[in-house]
């Protein structure tokens, strides 16, 4: 079974590959998207830093990791600054240079400079603002140069850029605990601060054609007019609001977090090993998709991946009642084969939506265009954790009190079934259209892209004992 599926993973992954060209400014580009990857060598350290360090409690962290969210979703701001006010007279390059040394800055701030919460969110925000500005470059970068490619090898670019993500992930990703049981948090910081500096290199080989320097506010006006035009089409508001819904749902992953630190007693080196095993079992997502998924019609898929991860979700409350403990297996073994399961599911479900705005985004507003359709679940996903911090102080589950965590949990994983009735808003059609049907269907089709797509995957991706502050 397993060396079939190597087969068709090099057949419908690895062969693809081949007829990509292979350039210094793809290495580059995807230098930028392992960064993103890598830097989650401090996401453990960031969540036992607000917790040990700063002493708070579920729901402030909760609170505090929503707020850092922030820059996500302003996300179309950034690609309208990069397609109409070329910086010394070039679009991309100057931009991921300078959110390299913002990044860079910002962990060493977190390293050097964080005695309270409120400077701590203010370096917290800081680096999801450097890593925010890089995704969109990155993104329109990629955008530009599969227009006009078919589905299919969009499908495999987009494999290729989140694969290097999940690489960077998998080889931070016991790092991070590893240090942390020897180290206090500040060292992860300083020796995570060191990535961003790889996106300011990276600056220096794309192919950035010099323009004209724009002067006023007119480039602005046009930019936002033809997003707003696009914006008023049903096709296009209406998969927004499902992607708002699907997303913004309750999350429960800061709870949970505390529990397996403070209740079942996980350390930070364990907590590195679960991260090792979600990365690695994310790049078994993009292959599975890859695949046997690449050109099942997403209406179906969404679906079916929405029921699964939320019954996979519920998996946790066996671990919450010790049930795994009457089976007789170890709560470590039980943590680290729930979040492997729920990770690759997550993965699955949100390939699709980068296929599909890779796609779908207009020519000459790429940044910017790309940068709102995945605003609105950055937007969703700081509404989710602020209702998740809400719905905790409402059921009294603190840093020593998980007796209503089951119910947090129930609540929050039949929530994302919410907007299952509107489906109807994905396209029905076959993932492989020939490139005539693709451009006449594009209009129609962002009407159903939206909806839920990556979303629910990335929330129910995130492991027992993660506080990820890095979005899409």
């Amino acid at each position: 079974m397993i060396l079939l599926f190597l087969q068709r993973l090099r057949q419908s992954a690895l062969d693809p590959l081949q007829e990509i060209r292979w350039t210094p400014e793809l290495f580059g580009i995807l230098l930028v998207y392992f960064v993103q990857g890598a830097v989650g060598l401090a996401r453990l350290a960031t969540s036992f830093y607000l917790k040990d360090n700063l002493g708070l409690g579920p729901t402030q962290a909760a609170a505090l990791m929503g707020l850092a969210v922030i820059p996500w979703t302003v996300k179309p701001l950034y690609g309208l600054l990069s397609d109409t006010l070329p910086l010394a007279g070039y679009r991309r390059r100057p931009y991921l240079l300078l959110a390299g040394l913002l990044g860079c800055g910002a962990w060493l701030g977190m390293a050097l400079g964080a005695p309270t919460a409120e400077l701590a969110l203010l370096w917290m925000v800081l680096a999801s603002l450097a890593v925010a500005v890089g995704d969109v470059i990155v993104d329109s970068l990629v955008v530009e140069r599969v227009q006009g490619s078919d589905w299919a090898g969009t499908g495999t670019l987009q494999s290729l850029t989140w694969g290097a993500t999940a690489l960077g992930s998998l080889l931070t990703a016991y790092a991070g605990g590893a240090l942390l049981a020897h180290y206090p948090p500040q060292v992860v910081f300083g020796l995570t601060a060191l990535l961003p500096m790889l996106i300011a290199l990276a600056a220096w080989v794309i192919e950035d054609q010099p323009v004209a320097s724009a002067l006023g506010w007119d480039p602005l006006q046009q930019q936002v007019a033809r997003v707003w035009q696009a914006l008023r089409q049903p096709s296009v508001f209406l998969p927004l609001l499902f992607v708002f819904v699907w997303q913004a749902t309750p999350s429960a992953d800061v709870a949970l977090f505390y529990f397996v630190t403070n209740d079942l007693g996980f350390g930070p080196e364990f907590l590195g090993q679960v991260r090792l095993v979600t990365s690695v079992a994310s790049l078994v997502g993009v292959g599975i998709f890859q695949v046997y998924l690449r050109h099942i019609p997403l209406r179906p898929l969404f679906g079916w991946m929405t029921v699964i991860s939320a019954g996979l979700g519920l998996t946790s409350l066996i671990l919450v009642y010790h049930l795994n403990r009457a089976w007789g297996l170890d709560d470590h073994w039980f943590s680290l084969g729930d979040s492997l399961v729920l990770t690759v599911a997550g993965q699955i479900a949100f390939m699709p939506v980068l296929v599909l705005a890779a796609r779908l985004c207009p020519p000459g507003i790429e940044a910017t265009f790309f940068a709102l359709l995945m605003s609105a679940f950055n937007l969703a996903g700081f509404l989710s954790q602020e209702l998740g911090s809400l719905l905790m102080h409402a059921l009294g589950v603190t840093e020593s009190n998980f007796s209503h965590l089951g119910l947090l949990l129930v609540i929050t994983n039949l929530s994302t079934l919410l907007p299952l009735p509107l489906l109807g808003w994905l396209p029905a059609e076959r993932i492989t259209p020939s490139p005539a049907e693709l451009e006449a269907e594009a209009q129609a089709s962002l009407q159903s892209f939206l909806q839920g797509a990556e979303a629910a995957a990335r929330r129910e991706a995130i492991p027992l004992g993660e506080t990820d502050i890095t979005y899409s």
